[in-house]
């Protein structure tokens, strides 16, 4: 599969929104426009015999003074945050090609074959492999290794009742127990290559063929 950054973006055709800050200050420019006029207006036709309080607009100068600083802070945080962004973007894009380990049990299932390996730190007496899709729902159940150390298990997309899964992502599960009914803890994991980066979410996501990986998730890469 070509590497490919997948992006989610705005058609041509439409015309880039203000950020939030720019928008307030834009207004708040606008109220102190029109509060400069009205303070004119009245000094101008104040009775001279009962001038205006001065220290009413004074805090009112304040105010808007307090309100233009917060949104000079709420523009400095989005260009932070621009750039935080604009970081992240590039690391995710670095990992195109990368061979990544998933250890959450999961793999992607590509032309019918999904592949994953599991570690026993002991023998076990039994050990049941079981494999579910995205909705929990077994699909395979069968007999594993249970000798002790790291051990290949391939699925070949198929239920128990020989119907062939789509591509996708699918779980496995392994249920390892002593001789004295005890059980085992199992690491999981499986590995593939990162063919695309899709940037249309929150986060970026690290595409493994169907399965996506959130970047902050990316614990175990390494280069080809």
């Amino acid at each position: 599969m070509t590497s490919s950054v997948t992006n989610a973006t705005t058609p041509a055709s439409t015309a880039p929104t203000a950020s939030q800050a720019t928008s307030a200050q834009d207004q708040l420019s606008s109220n102190f426009d029109t509060f400069l006029t009205l303070l004119t207006t009245q000094l101008q036709n104040q009775d001279p015999l009962s001038p205006m309080d001065s220290n009413q607009f004074t805090q009112q100068l304040v105010q808007f003074s307090q309100v233009e600083q917060q949104i000079d802070s709420n523009k400095n945080l989005e260009s932070l945050i621009s750039l935080t962004k604009s970081q992240t973007t590039s690391s995710a894009v670095g990992y195109l090609g990368k061979t990544l380990t998933i250890t959450d049990g999961t793999a992607p299932l590509e032309n019918g074959n999904a592949e994953w390996a599991y570690s026993l730190p002991t023998g076990a007496a039994t050990t049941q492999l079981t494999v579910t899709d995205s909705k929990g729902r077994i699909l395979y159940s069968g007999a594993g290794e249970t000798a002790a150390g790291l051990h290949a298990f391939n699925w070949n997309g198929q239920d128990s009742s020989g119907n062939t899964m789509p591509d996708g992502t699918y779980t496995l599960k392994v249920q390892a127990t002593a001789a004295d009914g005890t059980a085992i803890n199992t690491g999981i994991a499986s590995q593939g290559t990162v063919s695309e980066v899709d940037l249309s979410g929150t986060e970026p996501m690290l595409m493994v063929g169907p399965l996506g990986v959130p970047l902050s998730k990316a614990t175990l890469i390494s280069g080809q």
